[in-house]
């Protein structure tokens, strides 16, 4: 994003796409879908608390925070994380999943009750005629667990989100009457799955259309019903089609810190918050947000890769000659602003980082010298030259510890040439 005085350094060809839309809200299922990665280690009541702290620091507007039915550990974790958001008097809406039969419910009714703050029932059901063969399911009969489930729900006063499976793959008649029972029974919100990564934007895009349509049809009002969207990344494709699926009408996306979940997982929550703020359709602060990823990735046991973007360790370092030469130019400019934009579509201000300038193989002398004068080191000739030898010889770039090894180890000559101390 630019700002006044500087919009003319940037032509941006994104802008327009989202203009005249709603806003956007996020469903946060790191605490449930994305503790069903085969590599994950389930986090502690504490850490799952602090976990829910950040989210609500983010701006996040939903959470799911398990599935009760699961067990009584399920139970009690999913109990933990509603009292927490009672009495703190959070602004996230809590949800749990559940299967569309009454004792997965139950549940969730007892929950609430004991924890005194509404709960959203987010109850799902397999859809495609894929998963109905495997299971020998009929549509009679999944339509009759549904009404059961949605009857349940509504006796007892609790949001409902209708959930299907496998949305992305089911036949249009399908999604027609297991969604149109839903709507005529008092569901708020119809959230569609992708739940396999099949989908591309394109089919994102005319499925939500679709379900617009089917919200029309049955009440009259196309924006009777919010509408979720929840994608997975089995494809690389889950930030493109949850815009997507914003752009076609969607309200509520869902996501996962890091995009931990099931096989590869799912759509990474804290890249669609960047994506979300960088096209100004959020506005809170995300200086957070290395929190959020960190504390997830500690207490998932899941690294965070070098080069994933905004949070990476390679996400705001370049080592490269003229990229770097243009960064230290800017930032010698005093603009930080131009700093962080002239080599970065993601400003790192943005989101609690700095540019970092290293020094390898494919750096110029311009990178010793700045490394030296931000830590206050004199860039003597003989010490630039020989810290440029040292990574020119090297096969990557050089780490702090090993150019401060060289800093401390250099002695001038009388004659003013680099020399090691021996």
């Amino acid at each position: 994003m630019t700002t006044e005085g500087d919009s003319n350094l940037i032509y941006d060809w994104n802008e327009g796409e989202y203009d005249h839309l709603p806003s956007v809200e996020l469903n946060d299922e790191t605490l449930r879908d994305g503790l069903q990665s085969p590599s994950v280690t389930i986090p502690s009541k504490s850490e799952k608390i602090a976990i829910l702290h950040l989210m609500e620091d983010l701006g996040i507007n939903a959470v799911n925070i398990g599935l009760p039915a699961a067990g009584p550990w399920a139970e009690s974790a999913s109990l933990s994380l509603a009292k927490e958001i009672a009495k703190e008097g959070m602004k996230i809406y809590p949800n749990c999943a559940a299967r569309t039969v009454v004792s997965d419910i139950e549940p969730v009714e007892r929950l609430v009750q004991q924890s005194g703050i509404p709960v959203e029932v987010a109850m799902f059901i397999g859809s495609s005629q894929i998963r109905q063969f495997t299971e020998d399911w009929d549509l009679d009969r999944m339509l009759k667990h549904s009404e059961d489930a949605l009857k349940f729900c509504t006796d007892h006063g609790l949001p409902i989100m209708f959930v299907t499976e496998d949305t992305t793959r089911a036949h249009p008649e399908t999604i027609r009457r297991l969604y149109g029972t839903a709507i005529r029974m008092g569901a708020q919100r119809l959230c569609v799955c992708d739940t396999v990564g099949h989908a591309t934007p394109y089919g994102v895009f005319k499925l939500i259309q679709f379900m617009r349509q089917l919200v029309k049809e049955v009440t009259g009002d196309s924006n009777s019903v919010q509408i979720d969207w929840h994608g997975h990344r089995d494809r690389g494709l889950a930030i493109p089609n949850a815009l997507a699926a914003f752009r076609a009408g969607a309200n509520r996306l869902h996501g996962t810190a890091l995009g931990i979940g099931e096989r590869c997982g799912n759509t990474e929550m804290d890249l669609m918050l960047v994506n979300l703020r960088l096209m100004d359709l959020i506005q809170q602060d995300l200086s957070m947000l290395k929190d959020y990823c960190y504390l997830v990735s500690k207490s998932c046991r899941v690294p965070i890769p070098k080069n994933y973007p905004v949070v990476g360790t390679d996400a705001f370092e370049t080592g490269t000659g003229v990229h770097a030469a243009a960064v230290i130019k800017a930032m010698k400019k005093g603009n930080e602003w131009l700093a962080n934009r002239v080599y970065s579509g993601v400003p790192a201000d943005d989101f609690g980082f700095k540019q970092k300038i290293g020094i390898g193989p494919m750096s110029g002398k311009s990178n010793v010298v700045y490394w030296l004068e931000l830590r206050g080191i004199e860039a003597d000739e003989g010490l630039v030259d020989l810290i440029f030898k040292q990574a020119k010889d090297s096969n990557r770039v050089l780490r702090d510890d090993e150019i401060q090894a060289t800093v401390n180890g250099f002695r001038p000559s009388k004659k003013g040439e680099a020399a090691s101390q021996k």
